[in-house]
C-alpha cells in the first residue's frame, strides 16, 4: 500500500537553530529506500526553502499554508487572496500603521521601507527585510500576505474581511490567507493527484497553522515542541525537534 508523509519546516524539520538534524534527514531517505512518498506542507512561500527541498531531494510542497501547490514540479493548485479585498486591507492597515508583506510565489515585498516588526519576525526565518513596493499586487497573483501588529491587534481586522483568515505565528506577525484555505486542502489537491487515499496519508506539525492539517490527515504527528493545540489535534505526539522528533515519530508509526 503506497503512503506519503507532509512535514512542515519550521519546528519541525528544522530545529530552533534553523538546522535540518542528522537522524531527520537520515530519516527522509529511509523513507524513500521504503518507497514511501515524501511530501512538504508549510506557511512558507516556495522561495523560502528551496535549500531545503533540494538537499532532501523533494520536488512536492504544499506552500503558503495550501495556497500554492507543486506535484514533481508542476503547479497543480493555485487559491490567491481576493484582489479587491486585498486592496481595502492595504488601505486600513496603513491608516493603522500595520504594515504588510505582499508575497507570490517568486518573492515578497512590503508596503513600507523599514519596520522593526518586520525586522524581528522575518528575521526568526533567517529573512531580511524585503525591498518596498506598495503596489506589487497589481496584476499579481498574491497567495498570501503577513500582517505585522502586536498580538490581538489583528482581532479587529476579523470582522471586516470575511473572505480572509488570520493565523498569528510571531509575537509581531500574522499570516492572511485566503479564508477555508489551508494545508489540509492543499494536501487533498496533492493526494487527488496521486490517488492516495486520506487513510495512507501522514502528516508532522507542530504550529497552529498545522491544525486542520493534523485533523484531516489519516495519521498525524505533532512534535514535542509544538503548540498545545497541535498536540491535543495529532494521533501521536513526537519528541521535540532537537531530539529527534521527526526519526523517533516516523519510528513509532512503523514507517522506518
Amino acid at each position: 500500500m503506497k503512503k506519503i508523509v507532509f512535514f512542515d519546516i519550521d519546528g519541525t524539520l528544522l530545529d530552533h537553530e534553523k538546522k535540518l538534524p542528522a537522524s531527520a534527514k537520515k530519516a527522509i531517505n529511509l523513507l524513500k529506500e521504503k518507497g514511501v512518498y515524501v511530501a512538504i506542507a508549510t506557511g512558507r512561500a516556495p522561495f523560502m526553502f528551496e535549500s531545503i527541498r533540494k538537499e532532501l531531494e523533494i520536488n512536492s510542497y504544499v506552500s503558503y499554508n495550501g495556497q500554492f501547490v507543486v506535484f514533481e514540479g508542476e503547479v497543480i493548485y493555485e487559491n490567491p487572496l481576493d484582489q479587491t479585498e486585498l486592496e481595502k486591507l492595504l488601505t486600513e492597515t496603513k491608516q493603522n500603521g500595520h504594515p504588510l508583506v505582499l508575497m507570490n510565489d517568486q518573492t515578497m515585498k512590503a508596503t513600507v521601507k523599514h519596520h522593526s516588526f518586520i525586522d524581528i519576525s522575518l528575521g526568526t526565518l533567517n529573512f531580511s527585510h524585503p525591498e518596498v513596493d506598495a503596489d506589487f499586487y497589481k496584476n499579481r497573483k498574491i497567495y498570501q500576505s503577513l500582517l505585522f501588529c502586536e498580538d490581538k491587534e489583528e482581532l479587529e481586522y476579523f470582522k471586516h474581511y470575511p473572505k480572509f483568515n488570520f493565523i498569528r505565528w510571531h509575537d509581531y506577525s500574522v499570516d492572511v490567507l485566503p479564508q477555508g484555505g489551508s494545508k489540509a486542502e492543499g494536501i487533498k489537491k496533492m493526494i487527488e493527484r496521486l490517488g492516495f487515499e486520506l487513510k495512507d496519508v501522514y502528516a508532522f506539525g507542530d504550529g497552529l497553522n498545522d491544525l486542520e492539517m493534523l485533523k484531516a490527515v489519516g495519521t498525524s504527528v505533532a512534535m514535542g515542541n509544538g503548540v498545545p493545540e497541535a498536540k491535543e489535534n495529532a494521533d501521536y505526539i513526537t519528541t521535540d525537534v532537537a531530539e529527534n522528533g521527526i526519526w523517533n515519530g516516523l519510528k513509532e508509526l512503523q514507517l522506518i
